[in-house]
């Protein structure tokens, strides 16, 4: 098994950005385990702190605990064979990426809010950083001539 091993600069924000990716998606898990587990009283009064969007979100428990679930999974999973340098990995982390960051800016476009033009802006840096790694990656290594 081929652990990644940052060498430049980029190379260690690569590895950067890809973990707070996994460490994400972790928190996302978590906490849709956590949502399965409470009554439905503490969810509403949990969702009630994050006002117009927990409104939203209390009235779609299952959509909720699914989407965080799902797209959790998703990130840990890819991040993992990321660090494992699985080909394969690279095209769908950028698909998956692709996804979210299609939803942040229409989510932009529709409702700006700070915090998910941040994460817009992470998500297309990462997507460079993955794209940059996988050309490097998937290029055979030529030996030198003796």
């Amino acid at each position: 098994m081929t652990w990644f091993h940052p060498k430049t600069l980029l190379d260690k924000t690569y590895e950067v950005g890809i973990l707070i990716k996994g460490f994400d998606g972790t928190i996302e898990i978590l906490t849709a385990l956590l949502l399965i587990f409470l009554t439905p009283a503490a969810f509403h009064t949990l969702m009630g702190h994050l006002g117009k969007s927990g409104d939203v979100l209390t009235a779609h428990k299952l959509s909720t605990i699914l989407f965080l679930l799902s797209h959790g999974v998703v990130k840990v999973v890819l991040v993992t064979c990321l660090l494992l340098n699985k080909l394969w990995a690279y095209p769908w982390a950028l698909a998956a990426l692709g996804v979210f960051t299609a939803i942040q800016t229409y989510q932009i476009i529709t409702n700006p809010n700070p915090g998910i033009i941040f994460l817009t802006v992470l998500n297309v840096a990462i997507m460079f950083l993955i794209y940059r790694e996988w050309q490097h990656v998937r290029t055979p290594k030529l030996e030198p001539e003796k």
